[in-house]
């Protein structure tokens, strides 16, 4: 039993060549995490470069996936220093004359709806209890003082969890850093400054069903004898699950279709673009196939009732392959649930935490997860504990024993 033959399609090829280009990886580095000879992946480099004599250099949105902790303290930095600028623009006259004390605190007075009386009395090199008691020449009451004091915690919290936490989780970090407060008084200042936790993501709906395909002949074959529900496989390349998710990017959305083989859990094939067209699905299985992870026999690919894996093309295509489909029934959730779990930790472990400023940067960045992480690296239950890759080479490993007797 010798290793099958792997074609890598032109997508691959340029994303592997991407990983190289875009991050501060070796060829020899990035040929070991994805699983292909140094020396394929050096050729891949060279015609790349060949062919893009010239070409523009790579955009910075364009160099893969930017930490998404490094994105928002960007983000944060670029609305401080716009808040600088335009303070600087509207203190100009103040600064640039010989300018009473009083000329002072009747800026701030007309700016705290602005900015806090705390950051304009610091960028003032003003005393805000000096300030206070001009502006009511009896003092501001401890009430008052307290308030404001809460106010800049509260909004400098909120800030610096980058807007994450909502009134119950700054409540219990302000008493935990000690600033007594309660729940219901972090929820007024929340409002009065227009504050609100983030909570939900733009969501796409990814799985549509076409009442008029003709799905009929189509079994469940993730059944036991016993009509249980059965997603195992004793024998990598034989049975298989699929499905569609979706990444925002500074372009639009990006979708990603997968092929995952319950043998191990290992994502054996997969394909992104700007659409979710039954084409997005074929790709996933026509590069599983390439790279030589279908058995010889008996390949089942199982999937939900959407429209690309109903649709004719799709049909036609698995009929052309020696692929069997199934399906289960409509409404079951559960049939999907490998495929999801997949996207449940590609989300969790790496695109949460990432920003992208183009597809392209969020495709390199896809296949640096699923290739140098997931596959190779990261232990599998599905795969007895080990990387998926690690299980593939195990079985092949013991099918040649009785050759090699």
């Amino acid at each position: 039993m010798t290793t099958p033959r792997r074609k890598y399609d032109a997508a691959f090829r340029e994303d592997a060549v991407r990983l190289v280009l875009s991050t501060n990886r070796s060829v020899k580095q990035v040929a070991e995490e994805i699983g292909v000879k140094e020396s394929t992946l050096g050729n891949w480099l060279h015609r790349h470069r060949e062919s893009h004599q010239g070409a523009a250099p790579v955009l910075p949105e364009e160099r893969g996936p930017v930490p998404w902790d490094e994105h928002r303290k960007a983000l944060a930095e670029n609305e401080r220093l716009k808040a600088e600028v335009e303070f600087l623009g509207k203190s100009q006259r103040l600064l640039c004359r010989e300018a009473k004390v009083e000329d002072f605190y009747e800026f701030i007075e007309a700016e705290k709806a602005n900015y806090s009386v705390v950051w304009l009395c610091r960028a003032l090199k003003v005393s805000r209890a000096s300030f206070y008691r001009w502006r009511a020449p009896a003092g501001p009451s401890p009430r008052a003082v307290r308030h404001e004091d809460l106010v800049t915690a509260v909004t400098g919290l909120y800030e610096k969890e980058n807007g994450r936490a909502g009134r119950d989780q700054l409540t219990l970090l302000l008493n935990a850093a000690g600033t007594k407060v309660s729940a219901p008084t972090v929820g007024a200042i929340m409002r009065e400054k227009g504050l609100r936790a983030i909570r939900t993501r733009a969501w796409k709906r990814t799985t549509v069903q076409d009442p008029q395909a003709k799905t009929a002949h189509i079994e469940n074959h993730m059944l036991d004898e016993q009509g249980k529900r059965d997603f195992t496989s004793a024998v990598p390349g034989t049975r298989l699950v699929g499905d569609i998710t979706y990444l925002r990017t500074g372009e639009g959305w990006l979708y990603l279709a997968t092929v995952i083989d319950l043998f191990s859990g290992m994502v054996i094939g997969w394909s992104m673009a700007a659409h979710m067209r039954a084409s997005l699905c074929t790709a996933a299985l026509q590069m599983a196939r390439n790279h030589g992870r279908f058995a010889e026999h008996g390949v089942v690919f199982h999937s939900d009732r959407g429209t690309q894996y109903t649709s004719d093309e799709f049909q036609e295509w698995c009929g052309q392959n020696g692929v069997t489909q199934s399906m289960g029934k409509v409404g079951v959730c559960w049939d999907n649930a490998v495929a999801e779990n997949f996207f449940s930790h590609l989300k969790t472990e790496f695109y949460h935490h990432h920003g992208f400023g183009s597809r392209l940067a969020a495709r390199t960045g896809v296949m640096d997860y699923i290739e140098g992480w997931y596959n190779r690296r990261r232990p599998n239950r599905r795969a007895g504990g080990i990387p998926p890759a690690a299980a593939h080479e195990n079985h092949h490993n013991r099918a040649q024993e009785p050759l090699a007797a």
